[in-house]
């Protein structure tokens, strides 16, 4: 079979229908392996399959409700090390049950979320996991439930992972971490040891996740009858080169401080990387930490302290969790705990 110059077409279910003297419907009913035909029938379709090297069309399976179930990932950046450790998680866990499972990287593109999340109804995916914290305004809310009910009435299931619930009536589960327990811990930790001067370099102010951080950090010190200098909280983003460049203003602006509480481990490692080049000694001169607990942290000079997230089993437990429909529609909410990991990068000061 040859397309008009000269290519070759790709063969059909009638042509392998054609080959093996049956209708089109036996080919995929020997194909989907859900009715019953006899062992010649079943013989003959599988041999012209060969012959004709033919494959299914994935997407019209899908949308016929067959062929793999599909569970779709979607989350901002892909770059980001907590969210792909989040996604191996997923990936594993679905392959384990026998699901595809489709990554889409939005860009922080609120419609490009929207189309994703509409094919994969379309295509009636088992379920769609959107991934990382949002600004939580009334219009995300009403966006988000729209976008759960949508899922539920085509028997999807919508997954928050590190978002916000949305409320006890969604069709939603939302599954979180101790995000604003384990700053709280980890700026505890850094007080313990006689800071009093903790310069925080947060994320965006809107953010739900940098939210949890600040608060976290600010009440740790009210827990101590400490009340933080305002001028020592900077806002950013999430990112290696926004540690680095806040970290060169905050020693421009020759603000006061021994210790550095970074949002992330990327930001923390650009804060390392100013700290150096301007000469200072961590943590002799400074002490620094991080969080997130990404594999590099470790690796650091000197190795990082930070808090730990279990990305991977936030994964694996979205995917466990929007397959169990043991509920039915009604909101789950699950949270899991994190804990400060100690290494080399904060020291103690003071008598």
């Amino acid at each position: 079979m040859t397309r008009k110059g000269g290519g070759a077409a790709r063969s059909t279910i009638r042509d392998v229908a054609l080959r093996a003297r049956v209708s089109a419907s036996t080919v995929s009913r020997v194909l989907g392996g859900e009715y019953p035909v006899s062992a010649d029938t079943r013989a003959r379709v599988l041999r012209a399959v060969r012959e004709l090297d033919y494959v299914a069309d994935a997407r019209a399976k899908a949308i016929a409700g067959s062929g793999t179930p599909t569970l779709a990932f979607v989350l901002e950046d892909i770059t980001r090390p907590s969210f792909a450790h989040m996604a191996q998680g997923v990936e594993r866990e679905a392959a384990r049950l026998g699901h595809l499972c489709l990554v889409c990287s939005t860009d922080g593109n609120p419609k490009q979320e929207m189309g994703f999340i509409e094919m994969m109804r379309a295509q009636r995916a088992a379920a769609v996991i959107l991934v990382g914290g949002a600004a939580d305004t009334p219009e995300y809310r009403e966006r988000t439930r729209k976008i759960a009910d949508s899922l539920a009435s085509a028997g999807s299931r919508l997954v928050l992972c590190g978002r916000p619930p949305l409320g006890p009536d969604a069709p939603v589960t939302a599954i979180e971490y101790d995000n604003e327990g384990g700053a709280h811990a980890l700026v505890a930790h850094v007080l313990t040891q006689g800071h009093r001067r903790v310069l925080f370099l947060g994320g965006p102010p809107d953010h739900t996740t940098a939210q949890g951080r600040v608060r976290g950090y600010l009440d740790a010190h009210r827990a101590r009858g400490l009340e933080p200098d305002p001028e020592l909280l900077l806002h950013g983003d999430f990112t290696r080169d926004c540690g680095y460049r806040l970290m060169r203003r905050a020693l421009a602006q020759r603000l006061e401080f021994t210790a550095v509480v970074a949002a992330t481990d990327l930001v923390a490692a650009g804060a390392l990387t100013a700290l150096h080049e301007a000469g200072l000694d961590v943590p002799g001169d400074v002490s620094l930490a991080g969080y997130d607990d990404i594999p590099f942290a470790r690796d650091l000079h000197p190795a990082l302290t930070t808090v730990h997230v279990p990305y991977q089993e936030l994964g694996r437990l979205a995917v466990r969790s929007a397959l169990d429909r043991s509920a039915g529609n009604a909101a789950t909410h699950l949270l899991l705990g994190t804990h400060v990991v100690v290494r080399d990068s904060v020291a103690h000061v003071g008598p």
